[in-house]
């Protein structure tokens, strides 16, 4: 029996957001420059017999091991793709808050198709994996890989991985859960209805982390009025987070609630975080580096 696999499902962050219209289908076209944080989930597979899963971690307490879960339809969508998958028994340590922002789900459903890839040697670029990945959720695809790049239409359109300089950056949750559907709705766009136009370009994303946070400052996530109207507790965060000694740029990520701040070393990084930590100790708060 092979031994277990073991992978990380690191948190994304929209670095940007830019909602460029509404399809007739309903579904919302986006841009975003994405990049993946050095905190996230754990997820092993026990190779046996049959498909199953469990879950432990802090954040892991009611959460769904039901066929609802992404991990368990993550392993469905590539069996049906390339037929009878050599599978086991998943176990997700649970660390990211959920409905927050940051694509928890997406990256454990990217990782359990990154651990069925290995048990079944199947290489990590084979199209399967991709196909599969977007039957799943938006976010998936771009997880797989968890390089920074930019992502556009509804996820499925992934630009080639940006070579961005370290970024030294605070995460903050305040415990609420938002769900994107209700911000979607906030938002307000009819089908068929444009949004605000394109951000920012590959060819323009700078190297340097000054050139990289003055070019993030010229453009802003589409979600976060709508998302404040949803749950305005995000508000008290980035006004927390705007205030502290050497933010750069505080913004929320995805639909929210999750906000980060970019800070020029780790010491100011650090500082920031466990002051955030001590003046709001039921927030989420996470000191990491982006990438």
């Amino acid at each position: 029996m092979p031994a277990s696999l073991t992978t990380r499902a690191r948190a994304k962050i929209n670095l940007t957001l830019k909602v460029i219209g509404r399809r007739a289908d309903g579904y919302h076209e986006l841009e975003s420059l994405v990049a993946f944080a050095g905190v996230g989930d754990t997820l092993t597979l026990e190779p046996g017999p049959e498909l199953g899963l469990t879950i432990g971690g802090p954040r892991g307490e009611g959460l769904a091991v039901d066929e609802s879960n992404l991990i368990l339809c993550a392993a469905r969508a590539l069996s049906h793709e390339i037929g009878p998958l050599r599978s086991g028994h998943f176990h997700l340590v649970k660390r990211l808050p959920v409905a927050s922002g940051i694509g928890g789900g997406s990256a454990d459903a990217a990782g359990a198709l990154r651990l069925l890839a290995r048990l079944n040697r199947l290489a990590p670029d084979d199209p399967a994996l991709f196909r599969a990945a977007g039957k799943v959720g938006a976010d998936v695809p771009v997880c797989l890989e968890s390089r920074a790049r930019i992502m556009t239409g509804i996820g499925e359109r992934l630009g080639p991985p940006l070579p961005l300089p370290p970024l030294f950056a605070l995460l903050v949750n305040p415990g609420v859960p938002v769900e994107t559907v209700a911000v979607f709705r906030e938002l307000g766009l009819q089908a068929g209805e444009a949004g605000s136009g394109a951000g920012i370009s590959a060819s323009l994303v700078p190297d340097t982390m000054p050139g990289l946070i003055a070019a993030l400052a010229t453009s802003g996530n589409d979600l976060e009025a709508p998302a404040l109207r949803v749950a305005p507790v995000i508000d008290t965060v980035l006004a927390a987070l705007r205030c502290q000694p050497g933010c750069r740029l505080a913004r929320m990520s995805g639909s929210g609630a999750t906000c980060f701040a970019l800070f020029d070393d780790c010491r100011a990084n650090a500082a920031a975080g466990r002051a955030l930590a001590q003046a709001q100790p039921g927030w989420w708060v996470k000191a990491t580096l982006l990438r």
